[in-house]
């Protein structure tokens, strides 16, 4: 390579990084502006630039799989209702429709074309999870798309910079939280019109006039590189599945993973067919996790981008779980949805064991909770004000190959943990524990991250509503390599009475809810682990010395320190076994 071709790859690498910025950016205006808590605290959103024919080239860091990579198709819906040349400067695009944005109705997608001197020179996109949309709420309960809130198709929000009044008197209209749902909408242009801006000052101070010489060197690069990267892995055919709890009977997911020289292909033949709930997956959801499972396998490296995601295909066969059509209710398409990144790795297991993580509690446990008089269930009984909020929380993450897992985390959607207080402070609702659960971890030579333990009330205990979307409770997250499963979930009331794990319940007045999140799979045998680990998690709690002595087959002094030809004895005699 010439020093000039040398200078001009340094130079497309400044400007690609200073487009990573520019979108992380545009996700850090939507935290600072959105009125959502889900937003704000949870960051549950995306944010990326797209060239004028829809392909992405860089997202925010911030985000989740599932929103970046259901958005990176969405914007090519966009572009066919609305082509390029019809766009004008200060138009804002919206949609919330679950097959073409990113899977169900609480996510809403804006789009803004972005003009530079008078030139169209790209499109800026992103997509946030807002608390209420109308209908049911977010739940499982409903039987059709319909019946889970409202339906926004793909139009202007904004036109020319000025708002398009109709819409939002029935965007007002068709929400418990007009307010915040409003104050959401013009959050998401605002974050689209500060990174317009950006872009702007990016092609000025680099002296170019268009995107796409970039576009060419980062998509071109992207390509390569995840090409090379699926050249490492050992071709073959890997199969596995994973099961969900279901609604009220278990689904079962099957992938059939074929690894070529240059692409990895994975057919869903065997999975379970379409819920009569709201537990289905649009296929462009299916597409965003299962991509995200494979690539942070097999070419973590590789930026997030139209072309990174290009080698990775998906069968999806009609009138299965992952490919639910319109109208199948699908306002918790999450729950099977964020268990594809491990089964993904259960095929890469197969393969190369050594990059892969045991299961983890992988879906979110986020309870949409509400009260108020239209929840009562009793006459008579106390109820607080009127309120909607959901409230994002993680079990553990499963055990790696040489660290445990991690404690209390979300993967793979990667939203933050949201704080007792900003849940407090928006709803008369009380968090009155919110702690590790011991013991919750798998078994194993690496552990599995711990789960937590939560317990809910509204203010003076009064009665309140939870929309359970919980699982992993009869298919808790399994270990690898010997090691242990996790702990299961478990909803009930702090009474002791158990509840359902999906649907609609009152928690009565006087009670709270109970929630234990399910702890990550472990990863090796047991009795292969460093016995002054096993000793420090008996120090810190994490462990008790019961499950020490049995599983681990670690012996403890009185002082809590390893007794060390106790533990070889223990160990010794379990191996004969």
């Amino acid at each position: 390579m010439s020093a000039g071709a040398e200078l001009a790859t340094i130079r497309h690498q400044v400007m690609w990084n200073r487009l990573i910025a520019v979108v992380e950016e545009q996700a850090q205006v939507m935290i600072r502006t959105a009125f959502s808590t889900t937003v704000r605290e949870a960051g549950d959103l995306s944010a990326g630039v797209f060239d004028l024919e829809g392909r992405m080239l860089a997202q925010a860091v911030t985000g989740t799989p599932g929103h970046v990579n259901a958005m990176s198709e969405s914007v090519g819906h966009f572009l066919k209702k609305f082509p390029t040349h019809t766009m004008r400067e200060g138009d804002h695009y919206i949609t919330n429709d679950p097959w073409l944005g990113t899977g169900h109705l609480h996510d809403l997608t804006v789009v803004t074309p972005v003009f530079h001197r008078g030139a169209m020179i790209g499109l800026l996109a992103n997509t946030a999870h807002v608390i209420d949309i109308g209908g049911l709420g977010m739940g499982p309960e409903g039987r059709s798309v319909f019946e889970e809130g409202l339906y926004i198709p793909i139009l202007r929000c904004f036109e020319a910079g000025q708002p398009n009044e109709t819409f939002f008197e029935f965007l007002r209209a068709g929400s418990r939280l007009p307010v915040e749902l409003e104050g959401d909408v013009y959050s998401l242009c605002a974050c689209n019109d500060t990174a317009a801006r950006r872009l702007g000052e990016m092609l000025d101070e680099f002296g170019i006039e268009s995107l796409a010489p970039l576009a060419e060197f980062i998509f071109e690069s992207s390509f390569r590189a995840t090409e090379a990267a699926i050249a490492e892995i050992p071709p073959g055919v890997y199969r596995s599945t994973i099961h969900s709890d279901g609604y009220d009977a278990p689904i079962t997911l099957a992938a059939a993973m074929t690894v070529g020289d240059k692409t990895i292909s994975v057919d869903f033949d065997g999975t379970s067919p379409v819920a009569g709930r709201g537990i289905n997956v649009p296929a462009a959801y299916c597409r965003a996790y299962a991509s995200f499972g494979i690539k942070v396998v097999v070419a973590p490296e590789v930026p997030n981008n139209w072309a990174s995601l290009q080698p990775f295909r998906m069968k999806i066969p009609e009138g299965c779980i992952l490919d639910a059509r319109h109208p199948a209710p699908v306002s918790v398409r999450h729950v099977i949805g964020q268990l594809l990144p491990d089964l993904m790795m259960g095929c890469l297991h197969q393969a190369v064991p050594e990059r892969v993580a045991a299961e983890g509690s992988s879906c979110l446990w986020n309870p949409p909770l509400r009260g108020g008089s239209s929840v009562s269930a009793r006459h008579g009984n106390r109820v607080p004000p009127d309120f909607e909020i959901i409230t994002f929380n993680s079990g553990g993450t499963g055990a790696r190959r040489r660290h445990d897992g991690l404690d209390a985390t979300a993967f793979p959607s990667g939203v933050r943990t949201m704080p007792v207080e900003a849940s407090e402070n928006v709803a008369p609702i009380i968090i009155w524990r919110k702690e590790l659960r011991p013991g919750s971890g798998g078994a194993g030579r690496t552990r599995g991250g711990l789960g937590q333990i939560m317990e809910i009330g509204a203010e003076d205990d009064m009665e309140f509503a939870c929309n359970a979307i919980f699982d992993r409770i009869q298919h808790p997250p399994r270990g690898r390599e010997g090691g242990h499963a996790g702990a299961a979930g478990y909803v009930g009331l702090a009474s002791g009475v158990p509840l359902k794990t999906k649907g609609f319940q009152i928690i009565p007045d006087g009670d709270r809810l109970l929630l234990k999140l399910p702890g990550g799979g472990g990863m090796g045998p047991p009795d292969e682990r460093d016995p002054d680990a096993v000793a420090r998690d008996v120090r810190d709690g994490l462990v008790d010395a019961e499950e020490a002595h049995r599983v681990y087959r670690v012996a403890l002094t009185a002082d809590g320190t390893v007794d060390e030809s106790a533990t070889r004895a223990l160990r010794a005699n379990n191996r004969k076994e």
